[in-house]
């Protein structure tokens, strides 16, 4: 009875309502009370800091939680960190990781990249290699995407259809070997272009021959950087067995006639070369394989005439193929990318700008700015010109993009304006207009602009004319990029290049010798020599001829003043040099130089890349070219005849025949060799000692009171560096002359005059501060080579001249059958560098006297200089005016010093010079003189210039006979003198006279 009570209880319908509505209004607080507790960052910070108590090891435990990650017992259970938190990724603006190379780049965009893709492969029967090639293309992403593809020994024949070789999303181009070959089967070239990145692939040449086969193919892609215009693709096969000489001789050819109708276009020639290599007849291309695709042989080679265009990556052989593949990512930078826009400050010069100057220096009273001080009156005078100046002219701010065309003028930048806002405004009419009114624009703006470039060329004004090849190549020398620009930087170069200033100190502390005056004030008493004077007339002279586009020095005065008030500034000017000249003393105001750093090589790697140029005032340049032609006046005219620099009928030419006649002379006898020391001096015009150069002055014989005026002239001059928009601090230096002015070339030759061979089996010949000691060895006899070497060291030390012996180099010609290894040369304990080529003065030599290496330089640099030719050619400027650009640019370079190593070359040398010629010819479209005509005809004037110059060193070798009509040949033993410039020279010479 009992139980049954207790189960109606527990089942009654009141009970189980009352549950339930616990139930559900505990689940109902349980929701509110956690939709109210809400906690921020802070709130759980605050809490966790407020815990006491430590991290234990059952809590771990309990909750199953790692030992990898669990902390130690007794951490505190919140760390707060001191760093600043790191943002999320979604924050970020930049990603994290390596997302810049070549590869991650192509996979951002695989068909938008500024040069196309390659993939070049050596198929050997590409019919029975398409299952490979697709099955490379599904699990490669990179050659799935590539752009180009280049197939070599296709083995294809006309009986394959394209059908059968078509690849999905690809346009196929092939050339099939045919009967010119002279072979049956093999051959074939086939390239496929990505119909995603150009659309418009087009068979523009293509040859076969049993040397050579070879496809061109045009594409304009979709995108292409603004510096390019076309994609120019040249498959290339040329067989194991093939003559190489006469297939790259045909290839260059070709690429030369593409070059010329697309100037502006990249070129790209890959595909299987074997033995060839085209850099030997185009050395102005670049190879970008560098690994081995046959073996331990690159027989895959892919050329292209832009440096550091791609980067080669080997990839597996293409089936049972015995080359490798290769894979090559563009890693070009277009020119905006990698060159900032630069904004500059230019100062215009209105129309009536230099009449006004005129009239106002007319009507200035110069008698207002006298004073007993030359420093205030000179510089009185200066800032007045620099004000009236700054009065008449304009300064606006301009910016210069790199990749920016020559011909896009202010119109045509609006026209193409016009043009994008008619295509936004889906007007068809409008945008049709817009488009013809932009292509007229920009034809208009490109015959203007080769118009200017015709001017520039007929002026016959060599600045004139670089400037607009400057403007229509958009070549640039090495320039220091505005990345490492600093103030910094400006400081440092200012204390390098004034770092041989502390020795000089201690020098000048000492007195003066009794026969040279105090430089700080004129003689006591009165000299028997007049003090030198200059006449206005000879200032205005000196003023007319100043260069207009000169820059202006630290005092701010352009050329273009000087030259156009030259009559009204010529009476306060005269006043001022001859108030200098009489009190022996230069205003500082003029001796200021402001150096500009101009970089030696690219990339600069330390400060000694960077060459001191100095940018002294107009005004000193003109009076320093007045007092030079007074110092040469009293110099003996054979004073230290072996100095080939800066003299009258003088160069780099008469420098390297004169030693290389001494030498190939001595090595025509028994047992004898020769040893060239080529010296190398740190910084040869900045280490002029002031009072040693006085010294050597008045035993020349110069008036003293000019020594004392070239005294003061090279001590307490203020320098200061300048390095774009930054300008370091003002040093005063006292040593050294600054390399930029007039006077420092024929100072620096008056320093080292008395550096003379004190032997007569050596020779010193100098160029300037090139000094090369040539030794001749007769029995193995050093003695007096090395006696001579002890000696100049010593003069050097003697002269504070910096001999460096890491860049002194020395060549040893010997042509005996059984020589030995002479022991090396050491200069101040360093051991000499033995080279086996060296540049002098401009030309290669080499020890074994070829001149092979030294051609192919010449040629690289001519290649490219032909470009410039073409681009000129592509502007249809007029030929007479192309003519005169390739003899002031391309045949200078070929002939330099042609008459020292022409003769002496092989007939290969000959014809591989010859071909530069014959393309400029070709583009030009006229006849051109050949090289041996040049070389005959130099040799002949060289040779009666020296004859007429007495006091020339190689005079004496040109002996005319008793009977006046020849002259005595020099006899030689062998090919080598008999080849040089002084034999040739007199034979050509007694010829000349013969016919005549």
């Amino acid at each position: 009875m009992a139980a049954r009570k207790d189960a109606a209880a527990y089942g009654s319908p009141i009970q189980c309502y009352f549950l339930l509505f616990l139930y559900v209004f505990s689940v109902f607080l349980r929701t509110i009370g956690s939709a109210n507790l809400l906690y921020t960052r802070s709130d759980l910070m605050d809490i966790g800091k407020q815990h006491q108590t430590s991290v234990s090891d059952d809590f771990f435990y309990m909750h199953d939680i790692p030992a990898e990650i669990a902390r130690p017992a007794g951490s505190p259970w919140l760390v707060v960190g001191t760093r600043r938190r790191r943002r999320r990724r979604r924050e970020r603006k930049q990603k994290r990781g390596r997302r810049s190379g070549a590869m991650l780049r192509l996979k951002s965009q695989p068909h938008k990249p500024p040069l196309p893709s390659l993939y070049v492969a050596n198929a050997r029967s590409l019919a029975h290699k398409m299952d490979y090639l697709q099955l490379q293309l599904a699990n490669n992403r990179y050659v799935r995407d590539c752009c180009v593809m280049i197939i070599t020994e296709s083995w294809l024949h006309p009986g394959i259809p394209d059908a059968s070789m078509q690849l999905a999303g690809r346009t196929l181009l092939r050339w099939d070997r045919t009967k010119d070959s002279g072979k049956s089967r093999g051959g074939g070239l086939c390239v496929y272009i990505h119909n995603n990145w150009c659309n418009n692939g087009t068979i523009i040449n293509n040859f076969c021959s049993p040397d050579l086969e070879y496809m061109t193919v045009r594409c304009r892609p979709f995108l292409l950087p603004r510096e390019f215009t076309v994609v120019i693709v040249t498959a290339v096969y040329i067989p194991p067995d093939a003559n190489t000489n006469k297939a790259l001789s045909l290839l260059l050819n070709i690429i030369n006639e593409h070059q010329r109708a697309h100037p502006d276009g990249v070129h790209v020639i890959a595909g299987d070369f074997n033995r060839a290599n085209l850099k030997t007849v185009l050395p102005n291309f670049y190879q970008h394989v560098k690994c081995a695709t046959r073996g331990e042989n690159t027989l895959d080679h892919v050329y292209t005439n832009i440096k550091h265009a791609y980067r080669a990556i080997p990839l597996p052989h293409l089936g049972q193929s015995d080359h490798l593949s290769l894979l090559l990512p563009p890693t070009y930078t277009p020119l905006r990318r990698s060159r900032r826009p630069i904004t500059k400050t230019i100062t215009t010069w209105p129309d009536d700008a230099l009449s006004r100057l005129q009239d106002c220096f007319e009507q200035t009273d110069w008698n207002l700015f006298h004073h007993q001080e030359l420093e205030t009156h000179t510089s009185t005078v200066l800032d007045y010109v620099k004000f009236c100046i700054g009065n008449v002219t304009v300064d606006k701010s301009i910016r210069v993009f790199p990749n920016q065309k020559p011909w896009m003028t202010t119109q045509v930048c609006k026209l193409l304006k016009a043009r994008d806002a008619a295509f936004r405004s889906g007007d068809r009419a409008l945008y049709r207009a817009a488009r013809a009114d932009l292509r007229k624009g920009v034809k208009k703006a490109k015959l203007d602009h080769r118009r200017i470039i015709e001017a520039h060329l007929s002026s016959n004004n060599t600045r004139e004319v670089w400037k607009g090849i400057h403007d229509i190549t958009n070549y640039r020398g090495c320039q220091v990029t505005a990345d490492h620009l600093s103030a910094a930087l400006a400081e440092e170069l200012n204390n390098y290049f004034a770092r041989f200033e502390a020795p000089n100190q201690q020098n000048s502390a000492a007195p003066p010798p009794p026969s040279i005056p105090s430089c700080s004030t004129p003689p006591s008493s009165p000299s028997p020599v007049m003090p030198l004077t200059v006449t206005e007339d000879d200032v205005r002279k000196a003023l007319l001829a100043v260069n207009p586009r000169k820059a202006a020095g630290p005092d701010g005065v352009p050329g273009k003043v000087l030259r156009a008030c030259a009559p009204q500034l010529a009476p306060i000017l005269t006043e001022i040099f001859n108030l200098s000249l009489a009190q022996a003393v230069i205003p500082s105001c003029l001796k200021s130089a402001t150096i500009i750093p101009v970089p030696k090589k690219s990339p600069i790697s330390s400060l000694n890349d960077y060459r001191p140029v100095a940018l002294t005032p107009v005004i000193m340049k003109c009076f320093e070219r007045l007092v030079l032609q007074h110092i040469n006046d009293h110099l003996p005219p054979d004073l230290d005849p072996h100095q080939f620099a800066y003299r009258t009928n003088r160069s780099t030419e008469d420098a390297i025949a004169l030693a290389l006649h001494a030498a190939l002379s001595h090595l025509e006898e028994q047992q004898s060799y020769v040893r060239m020391l080529f010296v190398d001096y740190s910084s040869a015009f900045n280490t002029i000692i002031p009072d040693i150069l006085i010294r050597k002055l008045d035993t020349i014989g110069l008036p003293p009171l000019t020594c004392a005026w070239i005294k003061d002239f090279l001590t307490d001059r203020p320098q200061a560096v300048r390095l774009g928009p930054h300008l370091s601090p003002t040093r005063t230096l006292s040593t050294g002359s600054p390399q930029g002015c007039v006077l420092s070339p024929l100072l620096y030759c008056l320093y080292t005059y008395d550096c003379s061979p004190q032997h007569d089996s050596n020779l010193i010949v100098k160029f300037a501060d090139d000094t090369t000691v040539v030794g001749l060895i007769s029995k193995g006899d050093e003695a007096a080579y090395r006696e001579e070497v002890l000696k100049l060291a010593a003069w050097c030390s003697d002269n504070n001249l910096a001999l460096n012996t890491k860049k002194t180099k020395e060549i040893i010609v010997d042509f005996r059958r059984h020589s030995t290894d002479p022991a090396p040369l050491y200069i101040n304990g360093e051991r000499v560098e033995r080279v086996h080529t060296f540049r002098f003065l401009g030309v290669v030599l080499s020890n074994n006297i070829s001149w092979t290496e030294n051609i192919t330089e010449v040629i690289k640099k001519a290649q490219q200089r032909l470009h410039f030719l073409r681009v000129l050619r592509k502007h249809n400027l007029d030929p007479s005016l192309l003519t005169t650009f390739y003899r002031t640019s391309i045949e200078r370079l070929l002939t330099y010093c042609i008459t020292v190593w022409y003769g002496s070359c092989t007939m290969a040398d000959r014809e591989r010079l010859q071909r530069v010629v014959k393309a400029a010819q070709r583009i030009i479209g006229s006849p051109l003189p050949s090289l041996s005509d040049i070389y005959s005809s130099r040799c002949l004037g060289r040779a009666g210039k020296i004859i007429k110059d007495s006091s020339h060193p190689g005079s004496g070798l040109f002996d005319l006979l008793p009977s006046g009509r020849r002259y005595r040949c020099i006899r030689s033993r062998t090919n080598r003198l008999k080849n040089s410039f002084f034999p040739k020279a007199i034979t050509i010479l007694n010829s000349h006279m013969h016919g005549h």
